[in-house]
């Protein structure tokens, strides 16, 4: 019987299908897991500054400006010695998106020695390249170390001190520069209502002011029990101790000002314009903040600010500001966070002249052929590749 066998060619041909196949197979499957880390529309092989025209939008010609702000309050290009003493403090306020932005932090920031996030961990080791200090701090890096959600009075009288006994030195020199995200206040509202109704407390959280917690009598609670766990948003709105009402101007203000907690220190109208002004003065001296609904021109400022570049880039998500609630109770919403109504008019107004200004400037420095490199970290050029040590620890990362 005359039995034919497949040649040595066939064999060959459809084995080096199989290597092919596996081959695109990975590459897209690298490409979904990590967008962003290779590029093949560009030459490096990864986002560079020719790239960014498509990354983020052009600013609006015909934005008309509500305040007025002096070239100090729009200029904020820092020189941040990642090897020297400086630190980023994150201030993240519930329901702005901040989880999201802490993440970047620690998982997509271009770094000579990124930070260490192991699987199951639920903070990454960001230590300076020279030393092992750290050079931000955050959820995902020093954890609640100031408290659950410490706000800018905690987080002003709390960090030094953490740092100092983190690092077992006294350390006078730190430059500490401060960050947050704001949201359009009726949707982090419901969002911060959605996930009460879920179960979710923020009970332990500290709120120290003037070197004490509030009494049970200045912060009585909402709700009996372990959690809120099924509230309707009337009942959220009928509490007049929630703390989800202007959340953003308190957690921004200095709360020393006003008694801190204690409400019969200071008038009620009068309590309300001290925070309002406070929140501004410190929202507009913070070295940055972003917009939870404006992502690519925040993760823009971010990169200009402090001259550290993203491997991904942001993903904008947009939702319905008030989906599945009537006008009514938006209405009431607002009322209720009238003061974060005005705070983020402000921020918002704030945030797109910076844009503009910055973009125009980048843009008037490349019409003089003299645009300063962006720094990777300390030391390293924009054009510089990613080393192979740097890009296996992504890869193992991911």
């Amino acid at each position: 019987r005359n039995i034919s066998y497949p040649s040595s060619n066939w064999r060959s041909s459809k084995f080096l299908l199989i290597v092919v196949g596996s081959v695109c197979f990975m590459l897209i499957l690298y490409q979904y897991v990590a967008p962003g880390v290779i590029n093949f529309g560009s030459p490096h092989g990864y986002f560079t500054e020719e790239d960014e025209g498509d990354i983020f939008p052009t600013p609006d010609p015909h934005y008309v400006k509500k305040y007025y702000f002096p070239v100090r309050d729009l200029e904020r290009t820092i020189d941040f010695q990642i090897k020297g003493e400086d630190v980023i403090v994150f201030l993240h306020i519930q329901k702005t998106g901040g989880t999201t932005f802490g993440r970047h932090l620690v998982q997509n920031v271009r770094l000579e020695v990124p930070c260490d996030c192991r699987p199951g961990q639920k903070k990454c080791t960001c230590y300076r390249p020279n030393r092992k200090e750290t050079w931000l701090f955050s959820r995902f890096s020093t954890g609640w170390s100031c408290g659950l959600h410490a706000d800018w009075t905690e987080l002003t009288n709390c960090v030094p001190g953490v740092l100092n006994k983190k690092e077992n030195k006294q350390k006078n020199q730190r430059k500490f520069y401060y960050i947050t995200l704001l949201r359009d206040p009726v949707s982090r509202y419901l969002s911060e209502w959605r996930h009460v109704q879920r179960g979710a407390t923020w009970k332990t959280s500290l709120h120290m002011c003037d070197g004490r917690t509030p009494t049970p009598e200045e912060l009585p609670s909402c709700y009996e029990g372990s959690d809120w766990s099924g509230c309707t948003l009337q009942q959220f709105m009928d509490c007049p101790y929630n703390l989800a009402n202007n959340r953003q101007v308190r957690m921004l203000a200095d709360l020393s000002l006003v008694g801190c907690y204690n409400m019969s220190t200071v008038p009620e109208k009068k309590r309300a314009q001290l925070l309002l002004e406070s929140a501004k003065k410190n929202l507009r001296d913070m070295a940055f903040f972003g917009l939870t609904e404006y992502q690519r021109k925040t993760q823009f400022l971010f990169e200009r600010t402090f001259r550290l570049r993203f491997i991904r880039p942001f993903m904008q998500y947009n939702s319905t500001r008030a989906a599945g609630v009537d006008l009514d109770n938006v209405q009431r919403i607002e009322e209720l966070n009238e003061l974060d109504m005005e705070l983020y008019d402000y921020a918002k107004d704030l945030f797109q002249q910076r844009y503009q200004y910055t973009r125009q400037q980048e843009r008037r420095q490349h019409r003089q052929g003299s645009v300063s490199t962006l720094e990777y970290g300390e030391g390293e050029r924009e054009d510089r590749l990613p080393t192979e040590d740097y890009m296996n620890q992504i890869i193992n990362r991911w």
